[in-house]
């Protein structure tokens, strides 16, 4: 090798030594546990994010949802073979609900982060009162009776116009009806389903919630 390419190969590595310092210098452990608060995802995890994003912290939370999602779509085909069932009462005794939230091995049933991220969903119901646990189960004939509702509220928008409002009227109302489009309780930042995807992150295996039922007293 000549001199020069040594050389060059010195600058090189020390202009990469360089940037790496640098880095890890942008990189807080303020900024670490921040995203760690939104996400519910490893130190680690979120560490490596904010690597990937040079240190910006909005990109970084982007990259988390994003691996989240990818990594949910992998295990898309993997069977659930384990659960736990958690309740949550409210204080003053009038309401209260159930979740089922379901994973693929006992050993993540069984861990306590496992058992009070349930317990925590079970909250955030007691609290929302959703009606649905996904858009899939909103049937034809629920929509079409919110559309008879809505109509009459675009009337008299212009007629080009009505269409667009009635969708926008009919998102936000089911968005607020569904569990897993709803804002989580204890971190607005996070919605329901971006809340069970970082779990199965964190967990490493399938996870989702199969059931909810809420109670209050003296209502049917």
């Amino acid at each position: 090798m000549s001199r020069f390419a040594i050389i060059l190969a010195i600058q090189t590595r020390a202009s990469l030594i360089a940037y790496y310092l640098t880095l890890t210098i942008m990189i807080t452990t303020e900024q670490i546990k921040e995203l760690r608060d939104q996400t519910g995802i490893s130190v680690m995890q979120c560490k490596k994010a904010l690597e990937e994003a040079e240190g910006d912290s909005a990109k970084a939370l982007v990259i988390l949802r994003k691996k989240s999602g990818e990594l949910a779509l992998k295990k898309s085909d993997r069977t659930f073979g384990a659960g736990i069932v958690q309740a949550y009462v409210h204080s003053t005794g009038r309401v209260a609900s159930m979740v089922e939230l379901v994973c693929e091995t006992d050993f993540v049933s069984g861990n306590e982060e496992f058992k009070a991220l349930a317990r925590d969903i079970a909250m955030h119901v007691t609290a929302s009162n959703p009606k649905f646990l996904n858009k899939d189960e909103i049937t034809e004939e629920i929509i079409n009776t919110a559309k008879e509702v809505f109509m009459k509220e675009v009337a008299d928008k212009p007629k080009e116009m009505q269409e667009k409002i009635l969708d926008a009227k009919l998102a936000t109302y089911f968005g607020e009806m569904v569990l897993m489009n709803q804002s989580f309780i204890k971190n607005p930042e996070l919605t329901i389903e971006a809340l069970v995807l970082a779990a199965g992150q964190k967990f490493g295996e399938k996870i989702a919630i199969a059931r909810f039922t809420r109670f209050a007293v003296l209502e049917k």
